[in-house]
């Protein structure tokens, strides 16, 4: 009945994710835990499925089989095609319970959120400085560890972020 209904009564704790079913919702918190017995064999992440572990190695691979109808941009997970499908239908269903502005995806209303909250969940191990968006956090940590992929094609100098790159304007 809750397939026609949309009816999705049982949540996850930890991200927030609905389910119609409690059984989903069990199969789905195994996704949030850190150790289980499949390994990937190129960056030794461990996962408590083993269809998990095949959806991690798309990253890997680079390989994108679910396709947007509209403009054929491709995703390697279909939940992912899913919520890119929303953008083309512009419907904006999430809403800030504070200052009522609407989004298209769930994540971006928690990102927004944090404004209000003052949030910041994602902590450099090293330093302690914290972050609202983990890229944020990635981008920091390359100070850290000397990282600069970004290079200027005219004279070499590098960079840890790309926009670095562009020359600033007077």
């Amino acid at each position: 009945m809750r397939t026609h209904t949309g009816e999705k009564p049982f949540s996850c704790d930890i991200c927030h994710k609905t389910f119609s079913q409690r059984s989903h919702l069990n199969t789905h918190k195994l996704f949030h835990k850190k150790d289980g017995p499949f390994s990937c064999f190129i960056c030794n992440k461990t996962f408590r499925l083993k269809s998990t572990l095949n959806i991690h190695l798309r990253i890997h691979t680079g390989e994108r089989r679910f396709s947007c109808d509209v403009c054929q941009r491709k995703f390697n997970q279909k939940s992912n095609l899913n919520a890119h499908k929303a953008i083309h239908s512009g419907t904006k269903s999430q809403s800030c319970f504070i200052c009522q502005k609407t989004f298209v995806k769930k994540t971006n209303l928690k990102i927004h959120q944090r404004s209000h909250t003052g949030e910041r969940p994602y902590s450099c191990d090293i330093c302690l400085k914290t972050f609202v968006h983990k890229s944020s956090l990635k981008i920091h940590l390359r100070s850290h560890k000397g990282k600069k992929p970004f290079s200027c094609g005219i004279c070499q100098k590098t960079f840890t972020q790309k926009p670095h790159l562009i020359p600033a304007t007077k």
